[in-house]
């Protein structure tokens, strides 16, 4: 089956892009330390606010530091918000949709009421208002980015747990006399692993985007951490006189999230089961 999947995901040649490119940008995450041409953080007011040059391949901000080695820096941030995030999103979202889709009855409307509301309260502002108690800082930001993405995550597993939990093999599993965890964790979780990883994928990208966006309003990675979203807040006061500042972290930021998205709707099409041949 792994070899069947291999083989339809190197056919996908967007999916394919899409995770090189995400392979060769955690490679520069990894390698920032070596890769970038001068330190994030040392100033130079000498030369600020300089085009891209020779010396200066994205230009030099307001404080003269170089945006190259800031945008390098900054591709470990939104790379860990994005897995982080996502991770507890994934943990939060599985266990609920497992419970609620295995037991049902009161434990099942108790949970997609707790869905239901979480829903009802637009995502970004909640984000926002729980950022407002708390300092903002990176590892706020991603729990706070976690703990609001798994509704929809909850549903989907709810679905499939559904679904799965009619199977015989379910059936003789209960018959054999195995325990509700052993069945969950053993026999159910490996068969909704599938779309998990799909909406995994996707909600990597929108976390970095989320992220990238509660920094440009000051809620998200405080300066002088190099941050895409923080970067742009800084270039917005010089985008008539300093376009590079808000160019260079724009696509940085745009082209992430498209090779995530790239990866995840290509994942989708290899684990439909009507691409079954």
């Amino acid at each position: 089956m792994w070899k069947i999947l291999f083989y339809r995901f190197t056919k996908n040649k967007l999916a394919l892009s899409g995770f090189i490119f995400i392979c060769i940008l955690t490679i520069i995450a990894i390698s920032a330390p070596l890769l970038s041409p001068y330190p994030p953080d040392v100033q130079d007011i000498m030369i600020r606010l300089s085009p891209p040059s020779a010396s200066h391949f994205m230009g030099t901000d307001d404080l003269g530091r170089d945006v190259l080695s800031r945008i390098l820096f900054g591709i470990r941030i939104s790379l860990l918000v994005g897995f982080l995030a996502t991770g507890i999103a994934v943990i939060i979202g599985t266990i609920l949709g497992l419970i609620s889709g295995y037991f049902g009855k009161w434990i099942d409307t108790v949970i997609m009421r707790l869905v239901d509301i979480v829903l009802c309260i637009p995502t970004f502002f909640l984000i926002i208002i729980v950022i407002a108690f708390l300092e903002p800082n990176i590892w706020n930001v991603m729990f706070v980015i976690g703990i609001t993405g798994w509704p929809g995550l909850t549903r989907l597993v709810r679905a499939e747990c559904l679904s799965i939990k009619e199977k015989d093999f379910i059936q003789a599993a209960k018959v054999m006399g195995l325990s509700n965890f052993r069945i969950m964790f053993v026999h159910v979780l490996p068969n909704v692993m599938a779309p998990v990883i799909v909406t995994a994928t996707l909600g990597i990208g929108s976390a970095i985007l989320t992220e990238s966006a509660l920094s440009f309003l000051g809620l998200g990675v405080q300066p002088p951490t190099p941050s895409w979203g923080n970067m742009l807040t800084a270039g917005k006061d010089y985008i008539n006189v300093a376009w590079w500042l808000s160019l260079f972290p724009g696509l940085a930021i745009l082209v992430t999230v498209l090779a995530y998205n790239l990866l995840g709707e290509g994942l989708r099409d290899v684990f439909d089961p009507r691409m079954n041949d």
